[in-house]
């Protein structure tokens, strides 16, 4: 009897095995699937560029061809923009967006779970955000640069408020998805609100919270350009709108492509820290 157990809980692994197996070639399969989709989207778009300038569509004035702005990228690589290297531009750029999403975070997340679990706190803060979050930011940017002049704090009050909103929404949505026998039974065992809050409430609200954080991540992008492009003397932005006043469209390109090669690389790193912080995410 206990061969048979023994055979029969051997058989139950292997079965296992070979079920995790066929579903690691299917993952395989459909991740090389979907890079070659990439690759052939993006190699379309680059194939539509190239014949639209090569029958002269379009002035060259207005758009470059992929080679004249290759060549942009690699005088600008070498020899800056306005005698100022890119990496000084982007560096700045992305300093103003980091700084102010850290703030973002650090204020939105608790102030959002709180909102989420007790309606007292909810009722003080989320009218305030709900009156300025359909505000469009450039609207009320001239007030932050008479409070704060032209320099990087008016910028980075901006992209805190701009980045603030999503992420205190999304707390909130995830504290209210919250299955609320989860709460129940740690209150019957005698657990209290402090753990609660942090054992079950914080860890269920995770992944939410990471999403939140993606979307504040490009609305706060969207607003430094437009920023930069108000009032400022460096960036990323700034060298577009610089660029677009004396027609240099191979430069507004570079500009454009940097930006949206960066937000990339920004949000693959996001990605990667909720795998890898939020391990759970679709198994519980």
């Amino acid at each position: 009897m206990a061969e048979k157990n023994l055979n029969n809980s051997k058989e139950e692994k292997n079965k296992i095995k070979w079920a995790d197996n066929l579903l690691n070639k299917k993952d395989t399969k459909t991740n090389k699937t979907e890079k070659t989709l990439t690759f052939l989207t993006w190699a379309s778009i680059f194939i539509i560029w190239y014949i639209i300038t090569k029958l002269k569509l379009f002035s060259p004035t207005l758009l470059p061809s992929p080679l004249r702005v290759w060549r942009s990228f690699l005088f600008i690589l070498e020899n800056g923009y306005n005698n100022v290297p890119i990496w000084i531009h982007l560096g700045t750029s992305l300093k103003r967006l980091f700084v102010a999403l850290f703030f973002a975070i650090f204020t939105a997340v608790p102030l959002g779970l709180l909102s989420g679990y007790f309606s007292k706190v909810e009722a003080v803060i989320d009218s305030v955000i709900e009156f300025y979050r359909p505000l469009p930011p450039l609207a009320y940017y001239t007030l932050l640069v008479l409070w704060f002049g032209i320099d990087d704090l008016s910028k980075q009050v901006l992209l805190f408020l701009a980045a603030f909103a999503p992420i205190y929404i999304a707390c909130v949505s995830a504290v209210r998805k919250l299955n609320k026998d989860f709460v129940l039974s740690a209150e019957s065992l005698g657990a209290n609100q402090k753990d609660i809050f942090l054992k079950i409430v914080l860890p269920a609200s995770m992944p939410e919270i990471f999403t939140g954080i993606r979307t504040a991540f490009g609305v706060a992008y969207t607003t430094l350009v437009s920023a930069e492009m108000v009032a400022a003397t460096s960036g990323i932005g700034w060298m577009v709108l610089d660029a677009s006043n004396f027609l240099k469209s191979e430069v507004i390109f570079v500009g454009i492509i940097i930006m949206g090669i960066t937000g990339v690389i920004i949000d693959a790193g996001l990605r990667y820290l909720e795998k890898k912080i939020i391990f759970w995410k679709g198994k519980v």
